[in-house]
């Protein structure tokens, strides 16, 4: 299966994941008597992309202060912090890397309950776990993931909603594989404006709040696969000092869904646009973002924003799949990377 076929996958993915509600109450439930004080994380790559959304997710719809971890103090240094009262969870697709399997082993021999968001329920990851939720996103044969995830958000979004009682969070959720399978329908459309991108070298990535995740995967997914330097920030942090690379025609790619922080990103584009004659590539459900970009690339309408990370990802991974054909590459064997990456 390629990596288009993977994207295309996503929908079908979701709705398999979203079957198992049953579980994820029940990993809900066990979290909720243990009364966890804040969630310990720990995840590299795409999986910590995850992460991210979870520290703004978690943390907004639960209540629960969030640490990212530091794998090497608990590898080389030998000196993890105490994690007394933390839900300690690794997020790791392969579950294999032995830095993020170290961690929750760590979490176990302080005895905090541990969780592993894995697509492996067998490997040393979930080994490890007292509570394991499988992202059920079938095999992944692409190097660069992408329907992994897609999935992992999910599990990360169900056992939000699962830990906070809410019945209007699962009716949102429904309705995401058909989001995204509205967003899949301009697979032909973002290929053509890629073409536009053929000699980009460099770019910049925003986002914002939740989807301050979303600049991150997309950024890592050009480059694994289109060797582009492109660097990811939140729109906020780019105002203190970045934002003095641009100038005109630059690339600036950003997510701007609507919700709490558009208004901020917003107003960063009418400055991009209008002041530094930034070339904009803008990722949005609204038309005055959209109206700003060179290349607009519509999002549905109507999604709660804290589920927009499922959907906005998409047509970002569609652009960085077809750039990578454009530019003559493959997309199936990017160079210097492999599936499993096990880091120490």
């Amino acid at each position: 299966m390629t990596l288009h076929e993977e994207i295309f996958e996503q929908p079908s993915r979701l709705r398999s994941l979203l079957e198992q509600r049953s579980q994820v109450e029940k990993i809900a439930g066990t979290i909720r008597r243990h009364r966890v004080r804040y969630v310990f994380l720990a995840a590299r790559g795409t999986s910590d992309n995850a992460g991210r959304y979870a520290n703004y997710l978690w943390g907004a719809q639960n209540g629960l202060p969030m640490a990212l971890a530091t794998p090497s103090l608990f590898t080389y240094y030998h000196q993890p912090p105490h994690l007394t009262g933390a839900l300690v969870v690794g997020v790791s697709q392969s579950g294999k890397s032995p830095d993020i399997v170290s961690v929750l082993e760590e979490g176990r021999r302080q005895e905090c309950l541990t969780l592993a968001v894995t697509n492996a329920p067998d490997s040393p990851l979930a080994q490890a776990a007292d509570l394991v939720l499988d992202v059920r996103a079938g095999a992944e044969k692409a190097v660069a993931a992408t329907k992994t995830y897609t999935a992992e958000l999910m599990a990360l979004a169900m056992l939000s909603a699962a830990l906070k009682g809410d019945e209007a969070m699962w009716t949102d959720l429904q309705r995401l594989p058909g989001w995204v399978e509205e967003v899949l329908k301009q697979d032909e459309a973002i290929a053509r404006l890629s073409q536009r991108y053929r000699y980009m070298l460099q770019c910049v990535v925003l986002g914002r709040g939740y989807n301050y995740a979303t600049a991150f995967e997309w950024a890592l997914k050009l480059k694994e696969l289109t060797y582009i330097s492109a660097e990811p920030y939140s729109s906020a942090d780019f105002q203190h000092g970045p934002i003095a690379m641009v100038a005109g025609g630059f690339p600036v790619l950003a997510v701007a869904a609507s919700g709490q922080v558009f208004d901020s990103m917003l107003e960063m584009l009418t400055r991009l646009r209008r002041t530094h004659l930034a070339e904009l590539v803008v990722i949005s459900d609204k038309t005055k973002a959209l109206a700003l970009a060179q290349s607009p690339i519509p999002l549905p309408t109507g999604m709660p924003e804290w589920l927009t990370p499922l959907v906005s990802i998409v047509p970002a991974q569609l652009f960085a799949c077809h750039l990578t054909r454009v530019k003559g590459y493959d997309t199936e064997t990017p160079r210097s990377i492999t599936k499993v990456t096990g880091t120490h």
